[in-house]
Protein backbone atom coordinates (compact mmCIF):
# COMPACT_ATOMS: atom_id res chain seq x y z
CA UNK A 1 0.00 0.00 0.00
CA UNK A 2 0.95 3.08 -1.15
CA UNK A 3 2.17 6.33 1.67
CA UNK A 4 -0.74 8.28 -0.12
CA UNK A 5 -3.31 5.46 -0.12
CA UNK A 6 -2.64 4.36 3.56
CA UNK A 7 -3.29 8.54 4.30
CA UNK A 8 -5.94 8.44 2.54
CA UNK A 9 -7.37 5.25 4.47
CA UNK A 10 -6.60 6.81 7.96
CA UNK A 11 -9.20 9.97 7.17
CA UNK A 12 -12.26 7.53 6.92
CA UNK A 13 -10.93 5.53 9.95
CA UNK A 14 -12.38 7.64 13.00
CA UNK A 15 -10.49 7.08 15.87
CA UNK A 16 -7.45 9.11 14.27
CA UNK A 17 -6.88 12.71 14.57
CA UNK A 18 -5.39 14.47 11.51
CA UNK A 19 -1.79 13.71 12.83
CA UNK A 20 -2.64 9.96 12.86
CA UNK A 21 -2.75 9.96 16.68
CA UNK A 22 -4.96 7.67 18.23
CA UNK A 23 -8.64 8.88 19.89
CA UNK A 24 -11.45 8.07 21.34
CA UNK A 25 -14.25 9.19 18.98
CA UNK A 26 -16.26 12.39 20.15
CA UNK A 27 -19.69 11.61 20.14
CA UNK A 28 -21.63 14.83 21.85
CA UNK A 29 -23.09 15.95 18.90
CA UNK A 30 -24.36 13.07 17.65
CA UNK A 31 -28.26 12.16 18.72
CA UNK A 32 -29.32 9.69 21.00
CA UNK A 33 -30.85 7.03 18.64
CA UNK A 34 -32.12 2.94 19.46
CA UNK A 35 -28.94 0.68 18.43
CA UNK A 36 -28.87 -3.00 18.25
CA UNK A 37 -26.66 -5.07 16.91
CA UNK A 38 -26.51 -9.20 16.93
CA UNK A 39 -23.03 -10.99 16.62
CA UNK A 40 -22.58 -14.79 16.10
CA UNK A 41 -19.98 -17.37 16.92
CA UNK A 42 -18.90 -21.32 17.11
CA UNK A 43 -17.40 -23.41 19.58
CA UNK A 44 -16.57 -26.16 17.71
CA UNK A 45 -15.99 -29.55 19.54
CA UNK A 46 -15.64 -33.53 18.67
CA UNK A 47 -18.44 -35.40 19.13
CA UNK A 48 -17.67 -36.91 22.85
CA UNK A 49 -17.46 -33.53 23.98
CA UNK A 50 -20.97 -32.49 22.33
CA UNK A 51 -22.30 -35.62 23.77
CA UNK A 52 -20.93 -34.49 27.07
CA UNK A 53 -22.28 -31.48 26.78
CA UNK A 54 -25.60 -32.59 26.07
CA UNK A 55 -25.49 -35.06 28.63
CA UNK A 56 -24.26 -32.50 31.03
CA UNK A 57 -21.51 -34.67 32.29
CA UNK A 58 -19.14 -31.99 31.83
CA UNK A 59 -16.80 -31.64 35.14
CA UNK A 60 -17.20 -28.14 35.43
CA UNK A 61 -21.14 -28.00 35.22
CA UNK A 62 -23.21 -27.22 32.10
CA UNK A 63 -21.43 -24.43 30.34
CA UNK A 64 -24.03 -23.82 27.88
CA UNK A 65 -25.90 -21.51 31.18
CA UNK A 66 -22.64 -20.40 32.46
CA UNK A 67 -21.42 -19.17 28.71
CA UNK A 68 -24.80 -17.27 28.81
CA UNK A 69 -24.21 -15.03 31.73
CA UNK A 70 -20.71 -14.90 30.88
CA UNK A 71 -21.70 -13.63 27.46
CA UNK A 72 -23.89 -11.21 29.52
CA UNK A 73 -21.26 -9.83 32.07
CA UNK A 74 -18.52 -9.31 29.34
CA UNK A 75 -21.02 -6.99 27.22
CA UNK A 76 -21.59 -4.50 30.31
CA UNK A 77 -18.09 -4.38 30.54
CA UNK A 78 -17.05 -3.55 27.05
CA UNK A 79 -15.17 -0.14 27.35
CA UNK A 80 -12.70 -1.71 29.97
CA UNK A 81 -12.18 -5.01 27.34
CA UNK A 82 -12.00 -2.27 24.43
CA UNK A 83 -9.72 1.04 24.97
CA UNK A 84 -11.42 2.91 22.59
CA UNK A 85 -14.53 1.81 22.66
CA UNK A 86 -17.20 4.36 25.23
CA UNK A 87 -18.97 2.72 28.08
CA UNK A 88 -22.69 2.28 27.09
CA UNK A 89 -25.72 2.23 29.23
CA UNK A 90 -27.16 -0.81 27.51
CA UNK A 91 -31.08 -1.96 27.68
CA UNK A 92 -30.95 -5.01 26.29
CA UNK A 93 -28.79 -7.89 26.65
CA UNK A 94 -29.84 -11.38 25.13
CA UNK A 95 -26.95 -14.15 24.51
CA UNK A 96 -27.87 -17.88 23.95
CA UNK A 97 -25.80 -21.02 23.80
CA UNK A 98 -27.29 -23.49 21.45
CA UNK A 99 -25.82 -26.64 20.91
CA UNK A 100 -25.52 -28.18 17.45
CA UNK A 101 -24.10 -31.20 15.59
CA UNK A 102 -20.63 -30.10 15.40
CA UNK A 103 -20.39 -27.80 19.10
CA UNK A 104 -21.97 -24.72 20.37
CA UNK A 105 -23.46 -22.20 18.45
CA UNK A 106 -23.49 -18.64 20.49
CA UNK A 107 -25.68 -15.22 19.33
CA UNK A 108 -26.19 -12.11 20.95
CA UNK A 109 -28.27 -9.42 20.62
CA UNK A 110 -27.63 -6.06 22.15
CA UNK A 111 -29.66 -2.84 22.19
CA UNK A 112 -29.25 0.68 23.68
CA UNK A 113 -30.40 3.90 23.19
CA UNK A 114 -27.11 6.20 22.68
CA UNK A 115 -24.79 8.08 20.32
CA UNK A 116 -22.82 5.39 19.40
CA UNK A 117 -23.46 1.58 18.29
CA UNK A 118 -23.49 -1.56 20.23
CA UNK A 119 -21.32 -3.53 17.60
CA UNK A 120 -18.37 -4.32 20.14
CA UNK A 121 -20.90 -5.23 23.17
CA UNK A 122 -22.75 -7.56 20.53
CA UNK A 123 -19.51 -8.95 19.45
CA UNK A 124 -17.80 -9.06 23.17
CA UNK A 125 -20.43 -11.16 24.64
CA UNK A 126 -20.02 -13.54 21.87
CA UNK A 127 -16.33 -13.98 22.73
CA UNK A 128 -16.58 -14.10 26.16
CA UNK A 129 -19.59 -17.06 26.16
CA UNK A 130 -17.27 -18.62 23.47
CA UNK A 131 -13.81 -18.94 25.85
CA UNK A 132 -16.20 -20.00 28.90
CA UNK A 133 -17.49 -22.65 26.47
CA UNK A 134 -13.83 -23.47 25.90
CA UNK A 135 -12.79 -22.95 29.70
CA UNK A 136 -15.61 -25.58 30.90
CA UNK A 137 -14.88 -27.93 28.10
CA UNK A 138 -11.17 -28.03 27.90
CA UNK A 139 -11.18 -30.98 30.21
CA UNK A 140 -12.57 -32.78 27.82
CA UNK A 141 -10.54 -32.09 24.85
CA UNK A 142 -7.80 -28.78 24.24
CA UNK A 143 -8.47 -29.23 20.41
CA UNK A 144 -12.05 -27.27 20.53
CA UNK A 145 -11.87 -24.45 18.24
CA UNK A 146 -13.74 -20.98 18.67
CA UNK A 147 -14.76 -19.58 15.17
CA UNK A 148 -16.92 -17.72 13.29
CA UNK A 149 -17.15 -14.78 15.54
CA UNK A 150 -18.84 -12.27 13.66
CA UNK A 151 -21.43 -9.04 13.15
CA UNK A 152 -24.80 -10.22 11.75
CA UNK A 153 -26.63 -7.54 11.79
CA UNK A 154 -26.68 -3.58 13.19
CA UNK A 155 -29.25 -1.20 13.17
CA UNK A 156 -29.56 2.52 13.67
CA UNK A 157 -27.37 5.07 14.00
CA UNK A 158 -26.03 7.05 11.05
CA UNK A 159 -24.44 4.24 8.93
CA UNK A 160 -28.36 2.92 8.99
CA UNK A 161 -28.52 -0.62 8.85
CA UNK A 162 -26.17 -3.35 7.86
CA UNK A 163 -26.60 -6.83 7.28
CA UNK A 164 -24.09 -9.31 6.58
CA UNK A 165 -24.52 -11.05 3.04
CA UNK A 166 -24.94 -14.73 2.52
CA UNK A 167 -24.93 -15.80 6.59
CA UNK A 168 -25.06 -19.85 6.83
CA UNK A 169 -28.03 -21.07 7.68
CA UNK A 170 -28.25 -21.93 11.75
CA UNK A 171 -27.14 -25.43 12.11
CA UNK A 172 -29.60 -27.98 13.43
CA UNK A 173 -29.67 -28.02 17.28
CA UNK A 174 -30.02 -30.81 19.43
CA UNK A 175 -32.83 -30.44 21.84
CA UNK A 176 -30.15 -29.47 25.17
CA UNK A 177 -30.67 -25.05 24.98
CA UNK A 178 -30.06 -22.72 27.30
CA UNK A 179 -31.24 -19.49 26.91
Amino acid sequence: MSPKSAEKRMKKLSHYNASGNVKMVDVSAKALTTRTAIARGLVKMSPAVVRAVKRLRNPKGNPLEIARIAGIAAAKRTSEWIPLCHPLMLTNIDVTASLCQNGVELQSTVTTTAQTGVEMEALVAVTAAALTVYDMCKALDKAIEITGIMLVEKTGGKSGHFRRPAVAPKPTRSKVRSR
